[in-house]
């Protein structure tokens, strides 16, 4: 468990019993129809990954989950063997550690898809802010800590937003810290509206959202902003997810008081 207070939400201390049980109870009906369907999927881009290289398909990453627990997600290998040794987790799509299959992967969120073990297992949830490695968590604000009062999910209202974010992040020398002044705090507002604000039809439209993204972006991003307008997110957070305009530096959500 990493250090410190957890700032916690009113909102997600009182959650009822009945709403964390219903969650769970979706989540591993979920979880469990997904891998028994996606098995054949699963298989095939695992033995793709291993003929590239010779070397395991799958990759256990360390991240930060609910009250700060770590634990180890599971992704199939987009990257070349021991590219996590250089310490850098922000990638743009001219990353020369991601692999010519690791680009398909990422692209259709294929190498995403053995996270669904981790829901099983109760790490993860299907919906929910993504989970972070400890190195980023222990640079939270106080406000940012609070995405640590649910369990991390596959997706959520920032994955759809931000599903080019290797492509944003292309051409910066340092991509770490483009992502820290230029996605992050967007990323951290939509997460802290979803925990403030969740629930099971949120849930599901965002689910629905994830979708419709493969189908068009323009809509999906549309339809976050229609999501968030209700549940009464500020007009700038609004204007940004619909990405009309490049993305402009931003402070993390506590000190763009303090700045």
């Amino acid at each position: 468990m990493i250090n410190g207070d957890l700032i916690l939400p009113q909102s997600t201390r009182n959650r009822s019993f009945w709403f964390d049980l219903s969650k769970r109870s979706i989540d591993v009906i979920g979880a469990g129809i997904g891998l028994l369907l996606m098995t054949p999927i699963l298989l095939v881009c695992s033995f793709m990954v291993w003929r590239q290289d010779g070397h395991s398909p799958v990759y256990m990453a360390e991240r930060v989950g609910r009250r700060g627990q770590l634990f180890r997600m599971m992704k199939l290998r987009s990257m070349q063997v021991g590219a996590d040794r250089s310490g850098v987790t922000a990638t743009s799509v001219d990353d020369p550690r991601i692999t010519p299959l690791g680009h398909f992967l990422r692209r259709y969120k294929l190498d995403e898809l053995p996270q669904l073990w981790n829901v099983l297992k109760g790490d993860m949830s299907i919906v929910g802010p993504r989970p972070q490695v400890l190195r980023d968590v222990q640079a939270y604000t106080r406000e940012e800590m609070g995405l640590l009062g649910v369990r991390p999910g596959i997706t959520d209202l920032a994955s759809i937003v931000f599903a080019d974010e290797e492509e944003v992040l292309r051409g910066h020398d340092d991509p770490q810290a483009a992502c820290d002044r230029l996605v992050r705090p967007w990323k951290s507002r939509l997460g802290l509206l979803y925990v403030e604000r969740r629930s099971l039809e949120l849930d599901f439209r965002i689910l629905w959202l994830m979708a419709l993204h493969f189908l068009s972006r323009r809509a999906a991003l549309v339809g976050v902003a229609s999501v968030i307008r209700r549940q009464g997110a500020p007009p700038d957070l609004c204007r940004t997810v619909l990405r009309d305009e490049p993305l402009r530096p931003h402070l993390p959500p506590g000190l763009e008081q303090a700045g």
